[in-house]
């Protein structure tokens, strides 16, 4: 009877010594897996399907995201949603460091029922707190297309997510002088100056016409470079009311 008792008590003090050994064990090839994986830098995969993919900074704040439409971020201006919804962009949208939308490649493609359809490529990057500045886009509606490159003046205040919201209650109110008084005096904040302005553009119009535009601070093409759909070639020069003063070759000489 005592050696049947000293056999039981050595057999729970061996499963005592295992079972602290194997806890002990567990612990350390838990605390090497979560080391290997704070080490690990580089993943290496043939082939990866996501919905979105989020490029961070170290503290979790978003510098690039990657996504199809219904995963698409809303607008962030300081880390904060303003205006835009998100699920309406596939592409890719940038943050900078101040976790503000600061550009970014957004497309879309698609055909109604009537079998119309629109396609569009954008691809762009933002004045600081405002809206592009630099930006190529092609637009196409049913085979009326307008394609190049775009340069942009902004005012520097109000800030972009003001200045929507100012634009968009004020177009609420009902038509009438007031409110296009009041829409006029949002786009001219300044000594004139527009909120906006179109300064160049290089590209092909809706007329199939490929050209320069040169505008001045208030967005008034001043300078025209056109090859028309003939192929006919001229270089026009216009007055801040957009009419034509000179225009080369100047058929008044030949």
């Amino acid at each position: 009877m005592t050696d049947s008792l000293e056999k039981i008590k050595k057999q729970i003090r061996f499963l005592s010594v295992y079972a602290v050994f194997s806890s002990l064990l567990l612990i350390f090839a838990l605390f090497l897996i979560f080391r290997m994986e704070k080490q690990t830098e580089k993943l290496s995969v043939e082939e990866l399907t996501a919905k979105r993919i989020n490029i961070i900074e170290p503290n979790g704040q978003y510098r690039m995201i990657l996504s199809n439409k219904e995963k698409s971020p809303e607008n962030l201006f300081y880390g904060k949603p303003i205006g835009m919804p998100g699920g309406n962009r596939p592409g890719i949208i940038f943050f900078n460091d101040e976790a503000t939308e600061c550009g970014g490649l957004v497309f879309s493609g698609r055909k109604d029922s009537s079998g119309k359809y629109f396609a569009s490529g954008h691809f762009s990057f933002d004045q600081y707190n405002q809206n592009q500045v630099l930006y190529f886009q092609y637009l196409d509606d049913n085979g009326d297309k307008k394609t190049g490159l775009y340069v942009d003046d902004w005012h520097n205040s109000p800030t972009f997510p003001e200045f929507r919201n100012q634009y968009k209650a004020t177009e609420k109110l009902p038509a009438g002088p007031d409110r296009d008084l009041r829409l006029k005096q949002l786009m001219e904040p300044l000594n004139g100056d527009p909120a906006f302005a179109h300064r160049v553009f290089i590209g092909k119009d809706t007329d199939k016409s490929a050209l320069i535009n040169l505008a001045d601070k208030k967005g008034k093409t001043r300078i025209q470079l056109i090859v028309d759909s003939t192929g006919a070639a001229k270089i026009n020069f216009l007055d801040s009311a957009g009419k034509v003063v000179y225009s080369l070759p100047d058929k008044e000489h030949h």
